[in-house]
């Protein structure tokens, strides 16, 4: 691998933690493809981990629930032909979606107040568009 996959600030994936699986990928390879198991299937127990802290992990289960077999989040990627070029896809892909689940949440939106000189002004369009309306009635007409 090219390193340990960061996941955000000082936490990375540890690669004692990473199950991986190969297998035989569909798609291009010429007679090549029946004989080198390319695809990769990266496993990591969220639900055993020590490498998040606390926090972190809490909020990945609770967000990746729908993921989650047994408190396993399973990555495949079989995009490249290289075993080598997909296990970085799916070091890469796990290390993104672990970065997402466990970013804190947004801050809640704070509604701002019309100034008051916006709102009068508006009331003003309003009663004069209401005046060119009622100037119209055909009252006043002989």
């Amino acid at each position: 691998m090219s390193g340990p996959h960061v996941i955000r600030g000082s936490v990375s994936l540890p690669e004692a933690e990473l199950m991986w699986r190969f297998s035989r990928s569909s798609g291009p390879g010429g007679q090549h493809v029946n004989t080198s198991d390319s695809q990769v299937e990266l496993r990591f127990d969220l639900a055993a981990t020590e490498a998040l802290p606390p926090v972190w992990k809490e909020r990945a289960l609770e967000r990746l629930a729908g993921r989650l077999v047994d408190g396993v989040v399973t990555v495949r990627a079989s995009e490249h032909r290289s075993q080598w070029r997909n296990r970085e896809t799916a070091a890469v892909r796990l290390a993104s979606l672990l970065a997402e689940a466990t970013a804190p949440p947004p801050k809640p939106r704070r509604p701002t107040k019309i100034p008051r000189g916006i709102n009068e002004r508006r009331l003003r369009e309003k009663k004069a568009r209401g005046e060119t309306k009622r100037g119209r009635t055909g009252r006043d007409w002989g």
